[in-house]
């Protein structure tokens, strides 16, 4: 019997789900779907910076799982780039980070996931260095 598949936390739901090249038409050209916790994971990692380990515990997945939906949120992005292709995002295992899960930089208002074990009073917010403080 296989293994349910654990839920990826998210902090948000896209704004924009779809992206397509220029002067083709939608109707016209192949998609490639990608999941939310695919771009959630190239957000954290390639946007954001993290390493892979903080990457993980912010999606509460393992660092294994984590690689597999970075590599193939890369293969999907690099497929698309390459072939001419649009890309949907939509679907995956997810659920959006319960309000309760932010730390806020109290000077700027940046939000950030909270990281289990890590209290906010000793995470410095990466906009303008100061503490955060739990939302």
């Amino acid at each position: 019997m296989v293994r349910p598949r654990k839920i990826r936390i998210v902090q948000n739901e896209p704004e924009v789900n779809y992206f397509k090249p220029r002067r083709i038409p939608l109707s016209d050209l192949e998609k490639v779907i990608l999941k939310i916790e695919e771009l959630e994971a190239i957000k954290l990692k390639d946007l954001n910076g993290l390493n892979q380990k903080a990457c993980a515990k912010k999606m509460k997945i393992s660092r294994g799982t984590f690689q597999r939906i970075l590599n193939s949120a890369k293969k999907k992005i690099s497929d698309a780039l390459i072939n001419g292709k649009a890309i949907q995002i939509k679907g995956g295992n997810y659920r959006i980070a319960q309000k309760s899960e932010y730390c806020v930089c109290p000077i700027c208002g940046y939000k950030e996931y909270h990281i289990r074990g890590i209290p906010c009073s000793k995470t410095k917010c990466k906009k303008c260095g100061s503490f955060m403080r739990r939302k």
